[in-house]
């Protein structure tokens, strides 16, 4: 995958800068040289992490930069298209306008252009996520659920850039929405606990009537597993594990459950030992079973990935809560990119059969690619409701 993504940056960079005229050959063998070490970057910072040759904490604060530079090479390459069908085009017709499509300056142009817009990306991507209020209608909901107040707080990734000052943030408004109930669908963290552990710290502040729950995401399979769920649970985070907690609201009975992630099996070099892999697989059926065996009137359901929405729905799931998209990014990689990767869910509420389907957009972000375009960052707050219809 490393290999692929290199080798399609290199191209890339041949590709933006061969057709430009007016520079002498051997500058624009320099751009080329320098526009290819600077899109190889996370690449090369993702192989430096995987082998252990940089600490965490400054990979993850390099990885902010070399993102920026990679998502402006994704914002050149429509525009790069753009430039050579126009000077097709053109050639015959207007030839002077084809040359100055191909001319010293248009190309660096659009680098500049593309380089501002992908930086203020950056900045969007790394505010603190402000609280956004979503109505839920669940077609069995009783009546004492009705108004339940849910806060989803989807991928976190805590790390040395979204450190303890960002976490203390998200907790304050978290609270201040006065929510009945608080989920964690995966992904708090990035990096061993030895780095992260005290960015997380502030999260043991969440505190809701209903309690605070966790469900672990890919990235915790990535980070050491094992570690990072005993320190959730020393945090006052509940964590579900394939399992399911009956939660009494007067005479209503709530099903929680928390599956693991098809990320399962990783081997992780921050794990107790690298040779071994850490976490569990997701088992819908184990916790379907529980919540019908609990008699719950109403099921909802921690699963990080949304991917596996259609196989869950059958499983008498009424609400299933997920992050993991990180609601697409920028609006239009969304739908060509982030959609194929999960079976077209992207953000947002979806209807699965019998089943509602919420998608975050994601309170954090990941460090290698912190860069969001007209998808900002939220804590949902779910406001669970019975249809109007209902007696």
């Amino acid at each position: 995958m490393l290999q692929r993504a290199v080798l399609f940056v290199v191209l890339f960079s041949v590709w933006l800068w061969a057709p430009v005229q007016g520079l002498p050959a051997w500058q624009r063998a320099i751009a080329v040289v320098l526009t290819a070490l600077a899109g190889c970057a996370p690449m090369l910072l993702l192989q430096a992490l995987q082998s252990g040759q940089l600490d965490y904490a400054t990979i993850a604060r390099l990885q902010v930069p070399a993102g920026w530079v990679l998502a402006t090479l994704c914002l050149m390459l429509p525009l790069v298209a753009l430039r050579d069908l126009l000077w097709l085009a053109l050639r015959w017709t207007a030839p002077a306008a084809a040359a100055g499509l191909h001319g010293a300056a248009a190309t660096p142009l659009a680098l500049l252009l593309a380089a501002l817009v992908t930086a203020f990306g950056v900045w969007q991507a790394l505010q603190p996520p402000r609280v956004r209020e979503q109505p839920v209608e669940l077609a069995r909901l009783p009546a004492a659920l009705d108004g339940l107040r849910v806060a989803v707080l989807a991928d976190l990734h805590a790390t040395p850039v979204n450190d303890a000052r960002f976490m203390q943030t998200v907790v304050q408004r978290t609270l201040a929405a006065q929510p009945d109930l608080i989920v964690l669908p995966g992904d708090l963290v990035d990096g061993d606990l030895a780095t992260t552990g005290p960015h997380v710290a502030p999260l043991a502040g969440l505190q809701a009537p209903l309690g605070v729950w966790v469900a672990p995401g890919n990235h915790e399979y990535y980070s050491g597993y094992d570690a990072w769920m005993a320190h959730f649970r020393q945090l006052g985070l509940q964590v579900l594990e394939n399992r399911t907690q009956l939660l009494q609201v007067g005479d209503a009975r709530l099903a929680l459950s928390g599956i693991g992630d098809p990320a399962h099996g990783q081997m992780a070099r921050r794990g107790a030992n690298p040779a071994r892999p850490e976490g569990i697989a997701p088992d819908v059926a184990a916790v379907a079973g529980q919540a019908r065996a609990a008699q719950a009137d109403v099921h909802l359901l921690l699963a990080h990935q949304p991917r596996l929405a259609r196989e869950n729905a059958g499983h008498g799931i009424d609400l299933q809560i997920s992050g993991h998209t990180h609601g697409g990014q920028i609006l239009g990689m969304d739908r060509w990119l982030t959609a194929r990767f999960n079976d077209g869910f992207v953000r947002g509420l979806y209807e699965v059969g019998a089943m509602r389907l919420f998608v975050s957009n994601g309170a954090g972000l990941w460090a290698g690619f912190a860069v969001r375009l007209g998808v900002p960052p939220h804590i949902d707050l779910l406001v669970l409701r019975r249809p109007a219809s209902a007696p």
